[in-house]
């Protein structure tokens, strides 16, 4: 069984695609080039942000091969799990790992509002039929279920099962998971625009949306929070709040992927049934991420 470091910063990569929707592999690797250099600890491929939705499994494992053959063992890879039944979900952690990743991060079942006994059910399955270390992904609010910390004392009887994504919203979950299973789960913290103060309770890592655009003041933020430099950090995450609002809205990867295209990080093309913003939505967009560079942290000095 492996164990992943669950620390860090964890980004959720965007999913590159060229103006007619096909994969677009030299843009994906050189968008996590930036991100690599940047300090990252590992990517998760074909998240919400990756528009799971619309890209298929043979998808990932194309991103994956190409991570690897760029990256080689530099940082974890990880590929995300967002299925609707269990035979799929399974075949695909399975497929996953015989490609060569380096964990799952698993989204309850997609579509059926499962019951708490079948939600065990599911992530206890794939747990199983891998030895892949697995991040549970708890985001009630998109996803309509919530992985409790009942659920958790079962799920984590299995060694596989190692952390937790928590995107509850609710920054006392922190504290509450780590006050139950103590290290046994590493917790991630999900939610941009909270990213900080999760940390500051205790968070082991991030799972990040705005470090496709913005890497270096990502890293600069969890670096500092860990080094104690709590004020240091904080008046980078003043400056940050305004893009990672961007991040907690349902047009997330038009706007993460606009913010990286403005940023010089990637290009905004996107698999329909998603289209580009356009109008006052976009203008509006335009304008957060300009004013945000005109007034970027200076992190030389900072560091």
């Amino acid at each position: 069984m492996k164990v992943l470091p669950w620390e860090g910063i964890y980004s959720a990569v965007t999913t590159r695609f060229d103006e007619e929707g096909a994969l677009d592999l030299r843009s994906f690797i050189n968008s996590l080039r930036f991100q690599v250099d940047a300090g990252i600890n590992a990517i998760i491929i074909g998240g919400s942000l990756g528009e799971s939705s619309t890209i298929t499994h043979d998808e990932r494992i194309e991103m994956l091969y190409a991570a690897r053959a760029e990256f080689g063992k530099q940082l974890p890879i990880l590929i995300n799990i967002a299925e609707g039944s269990t035979r799929n979900a399974t075949a695909l952690a399975m497929r996953a790992e015989d490609s060569g990743a380096d964990g799952l991060m698993v989204l309850p079942p997609m579509m059926y509002k499962a019951t708490d006994a079948e939600v065990v059910d599911f992530f206890i399955d794939i747990a199983t039929s891998t030895s892949l270390p697995v991040l549970v992904y708890n985001n009630p609010v998109d996803y309509k279920i919530e992985i409790t910390p009942l659920m958790f004392e079962m799920l984590l009887k299995h060694d596989t099962i190692q952390a937790v994504k928590e995107s509850t919203r609710d920054t006392a979950n922190v504290t509450r998971l780590r006050n139950a299973f103590g290290d046994r789960l590493k917790i991630l913290t999900g939610v941009d625009t909270i990213a900080a103060e999760s940390i500051i309770l205790g968070a082991d890592g991030w799972v990040a949306g705005l470090v496709n655009a913005f890497p270096a003041e990502t890293v600069a933020i969890f670096k500092l929070i860990k080094a104690g430099q709590i004020e240091k950090a904080l008046e980078i995450n003043r400056w940050f709040l305004p893009l990672f609002e961007l991040d907690i809205s349902p047009q997330l990867v038009q706007n993460i992927k606009l913010a990286e295209s403005i940023a010089g990080k990637g290009t905004e093309y996107v698999r329909l049934p998603r289209k580009i913003l356009s109008g006052n939505i976009r203008e509006r967009i335009i304008t957060i991420v300009e004013d945000a560079i005109a007034k970027r942290p200076d992190l030389i000095n900072t560091l």
